[in-house]
């Protein structure tokens, strides 16, 4: 059976002052709902990451890995997460253990419930466009797996500029006689030849050029079990503890064991502990594969980024809020306010980011942007 799990446990700093730990950047409506019209209610980037399982994976077999601080707020906030029976599709963490651990509780969780289960990982701070093509490829992924359950699925993003900031995919050969080729008979699948992680410019260039490499999209498609079989393989000591607490799961012990088993699993991404290890190994226990996504692909995670969901004035300015705030003589602003009935107004400047809420503003350059985590370590810890 097909299943999905969304993570959605990151603490979004990089979005303060409107991202805190009671409210992380996943569960802040500020994003415009798709196909809507201006004035309408934003919703949360896991508002829509869920909806964009409408179509593709049944209700019932959608899952969200999360820290156990949010269920409630999940709960109250996310359609179709709503109720006891929802209940147990929260995979709540006691704290964070980096993404290969959250996909083996969620590998766990589902192998035991239904030892065919393969699942995809999303993700919970993405835009992704047209939805159409996603799914689309979502649905070649599965297939994939489906077919040859020894496949370890990713999705590479078409890049439109050299990066810096994401990891890419090298895609090998192709995989014949399962896609549905593009126009021109073009593959969608592929064989992986290797990851690399955040290159620096001269190489992210040569890569864009090359054509054979994709962002890698932090997005994957595997049977639950052999995730676990890799898992084993690469990271035996946090193969056996999930083991644990899959035994514990479902019984009287399981919130006691999971919270004294997760805590000291070893913290890496799944790229690093799992996916990238195959790779150099060329394993053929395992066969590593990529879906090529030729859409567009934002990560929110930081306000740049968030800037790019925002429409530009005739000065660049992207202002959003329930009270639009005002520019004069300014031009590639970023403005945005969480307070209705608030102003927020600046004269003569370019390229701020200024972020209001109701207990604290932010302004910076936004070229400085990246270094907001300094500033988030240095504020009052109510403020976090």
């Amino acid at each position: 059976m097909r299943y999905a799990m969304i993570m959605a446990g990151g603490a979004g700093t990089r979005l303060w002052p409107m991202s805190r730990r009671d409210l992380p950047k996943q569960l802040i409506r500020f994003i415009a709902p798709p196909g809507g019209e201006p004035g309408d209610t934003p919703i949360s980037l896991l508002d829509l990451a869920a909806r964009r399982l409408e179509g593709l994976i049944d209700p019932a077999h959608r899952y969200l890995c999360t820290s156990e601080t949010y269920r409630q707020a999940i709960r109250r906030e996310i359609p179709g997460f709503e109720g006891e029976e929802a209940d147990g599709r929260i995979l709540g963490e006691p704290v964070g253990r980096d993404t290969v651990n959250a996909v083996a509780l969620g590998a766990a969780v589902l192998e035991k419930a239904d030892r065919e289960a393969v699942f995809a990982v999303l993700t919970a701070d993405h835009i992704i466009e047209p939805l159409e093509v996603f799914r689309d490829r979502m649905d070649l992924g599965f297939r994939l797996v489906e077919q040859d359950p020894r496949r370890l699925v990713t999705f590479s993003i078409k890049p439109t500029y050299p990066a810096t900031g994401f990891g890419y995919v090298e895609r090998g050969t192709p995989i014949r006689g399962i896609d549905r080729a593009q126009a021109g008979g073009e593959p969608l699948a592929f064989h992986v030849e290797r990851f690399v992680e955040k290159p620096e410019l001269p190489k992210a260039q040569a890569y864009v050029e090359s054509g054979a490499f994709g962002w890698n999209s932090g997005m994957f498609v595997w049977k639950a079990s052999v995730f676990l079989e890799a898992l084993r393989k690469y990271m035996p000591d946090n193969h056996e503890a999930i083991r644990r607490i899959q035994d514990a799961w479902g019984t009287p012990d399981q919130a006691r064991v999971l919270s004294e088993i997760y805590p000291a699993l070893v913290r890496t991404s799944v790229d690093y502990g799992v996916m990238e290890p195959i790779t150099r190994a060329k394993d053929r226990q395992f066969s590593v594969c990529t879906v090529q996504m030729d859409l567009r692909w934002l990560d929110v995670g930081s306000w740049p980024s968030f800037g790019e969901t925002v429409p530009p004035d005739e000065f660049g300015n992207r202002l959003a809020g329930p009270s639009l705030p005002t520019v004069v003589k300014g031009k590639n602003n970023l403005i945005v306010s969480s307070v209705p009935g608030h102003t927020v107004a600046v004269l003569g400047v370019d390229d701020l980011i200024v972020v209001h809420t109701p207990d604290a503003t932010l302004v910076m350059p936004r070229s400085r942007a990246e270094e907001l985590k300094e500033l988030h370590g240095k504020v009052d810890d109510k403020l976090r």
